[in-house]
């Protein structure tokens, strides 16, 4: 059993025979009545969202899941969704789109994910905190334009759609963080 105060955004659990990932969690001493956390969870296996409510500094009905992750190359998509390469044995799996969801414009060929598995079957991808993507289309940028904060958009070579800086112009390859979806820097590939 899993204890409430070991609730911390990350934290993988299972939860009625489902496995979660905690996005939130929040502390709340009322005052009157007893403490209790808010966890908002996601399903890693349909990507819902949930709000519980668990009373804090009790053991929860929430265990530690059957989880295991490999580290696979993305090799290409077909009508059904997506084919990753296990480098140390060279088998290849199929995850559905469902199952990718919106990490699907994260992917280039050749690129690196944890496939996470549960039960030892392949449920969803995790994408490192960071990755480097071409600018495919934008507008113009603009000489000199840099220090008035103002942003614009600009889509990436795999559909991404993120907030730049005026100044940046297609074809720069760009530094983006897959948590949040946003643009940290421009890529200074020499140290990649």
């Amino acid at each position: 059993m899993i204890d409430t105060t070991d609730f911390k955004k990350g934290l993988k659990v299972e939860l009625e025979g489902k496995p979660y990932v905690v996005l939130t969690s929040t502390f709340t001493n009322p005052g009157k009545g007893s403490a209790f956390v808010i966890a908002r969870m996601k399903n890693l296996e349909t990507g819902q969202v949930l709000e519980r409510t668990f009373k804090s500094g009790v053991s929860t009905n929430a265990t530690t899941p059957d989880l295991e992750e490999k580290e696979m190359e993305y090799t290409y998509s077909d009508m059904d969704g997506f084919n990753f390469l296990d480098q140390s044995n060279f088998e290849t799996i199929h995850l559905t789109t469902e199952q990718v969801g919106d990490d699907k414009v994260y992917l280039m060929e050749g690129s690196k994910v944890i496939v996470l598995y549960y039960k030892g079957r392949p449920i969803s991808i995790e994408h490192p905190h960071f990755i480097f993507i071409k600018v495919a289309e934008t507008d113009p940028g603009l000489k000199g334009d840099t220090a008035s904060g103002a942003m614009k958009k600009a889509i990436m070579e795999t559909g991404l759609i993120v907030r730049v800086p005026l100044f940046i112009k297609e074809g720069e390859t760009l530094k983006i963080d897959t948590r949040t979806g946003d643009y940290v820097e421009r890529a200074n590939l020499d140290k990649k």
